[in-house]
């Protein structure tokens, strides 16, 4: 045996047809089904199971006790073949779990690169969620959910099947939201969740000036406070974003959505 050869607890139970990268460690009393891969340096936690297909990046951690990549919680769901994908360098807590997707769906969901998910995340499928997020304690996402980068959701918020959230926004603890949440907007901690502003400390930690956070909260001033109707909200958007790419990403999430806006 290699240095840089798989490290599987005895009573782990591993499939012949999983692949395993170099430096991968598997926990005691892990599953790791058929058509799962595993990339180089990540760490299986105990008590997990893992199901195929599943494709997993590299140097990701699985505290343990968490369930990846099993069948959708969808009726429609026949036993066609749908996979999971989860880039490199995610964190998932314990009692993590994440669904496959449906055929209908899209057939994948998808994790990308950098996250955080932590103690009891549910993730349904045919969900994606790009980098760099924080899903604290509970948080839950129905089927078909997407998630754009460096978004924070706070312990037992929840998202209804098809929304979006928009890169940059933060969800408030307990918020449950039924429609789609721009870019860069806070949602309050609400069992209905509102917009309360945008979430201004959040753009300072990842570099943004002070130009830039004017010209969102501007954006959202239009979009929320003004009381405008919003075909002439985003007319006015429309003007802004010329100045200001921050503006024109707001504005292609609004005109690219399926379910309502929140507001």
């Amino acid at each position: 045996m290699t240095d840089n050869a798989p490290r599987i607890h005895p009573s782990a139970v591993v499939d012949p047809a999983a692949r395993l990268g170099a430096g991968v460690e598997i926990g005691a009393f892990t599953l790791i089904g058929a058509e799962v891969e595993i990339g180089a340096g990540t760490t299986i936690g105990p008590h997990c199971s893992i199901h195929g297909p599943t494709r997993i990046g590299r140097d990701n951690r699985f505290i343990g006790h968490s369930a990846i990549g099993g069948e959708p919680q969808d009726k429609k769901f026949g036993g066609e073949r749908t996979e999971l994908v989860i880039g490199d360098r995610n964190v998932i807590r314990e009692f993590v779990t994440i669904n496959r997707g449906t055929g209908g769906g899209g057939g994948v969901t998808r994790i990308g690169d950098d996250n955080w998910l932590l103690a009891y995340t549910h993730i349904a499928h045919d969900c994606i969620v790009a980098n760099h997020c924080v899903f604290s304690n509970n948080t839950t996402l129905a089927g078909h959910v997407s998630v754009g980068d460096w978004v924070i959701i706070s312990g037992f918020a929840g998202a209804h099947q098809f929304c979006r959230i928009g890169a940059h926004a933060f969800l408030g603890m307990g918020a449950l939201i039924g429609g789609d949440v721009p870019p860069f907007t806070m949602v309050g901690i609400d069992t209905h969740g509102r917009p309360r502003g945008i979430n201004s400390e959040g753009l300072k930690r990842r570099g943004f000036d002070s130009a830039r956070i004017a010209a969102i909260k501007r954006a959202y001033r239009t979009l929320y406070v003004a009381g405008l109707p919003l075909a002439e909200a985003r007319e006015q958007l429309g003007a802004q974003a010329q100045s200001s790419q921050d503006v024109r990403q707001l504005l292609d999430f609004i005109e690219g959505g399926d379910r309502p806006l929140l507001r």
